[in-house]
């Protein structure tokens, strides 16, 4: 299955630029995260400050399931935070949403 989802930065260059480097090689306990949890592919695009996520995975992934996977896994919570601090929210964003999903509107 695949999702699409949006988020913005912080709209300072210098922070798009760390939080672009940490993306360069993430920290393997995160790949690793993202992988058990049946995501097979994953793929972050940014123009200006907005971010567009592509993410693939197979039968064994549901959102709830990462959640609580998330939830658990103390590095996990140690990136989110660290990510939180160069990321801002969508401006629908309801209190505590991140990554909002993306409706598609059109298929070829």
């Amino acid at each position: 299955m695949r999702y699409c989802f949006a988020l913005d930065l912080k709209d300072d260059p210098a922070l798009i630029t760390e939080y672009e480097q940490y993306h360069e090689k993430i920290w393997p306990e995160i790949e690793a995260s993202i992988q058990s949890a049946g995501i097979t592919d994953m793929e972050i695009y940014r123009i200006g400050n907005r971010l567009f996520m592509i993410m693939e995975t197979d039968a064994s992934f549901s959102f709830e399931r990462k959640a609580v996977m998330d939830a658990e896994n103390p590095t996990v919570q140690k990136w989110e935070t660290l990510m939180w601090t160069y990321q801002q929210a969508l401006p629908m964003a309801k209190p505590g949403e991140k990554w909002l999903p993306l409706n598609r509107i059109f298929k070829l």
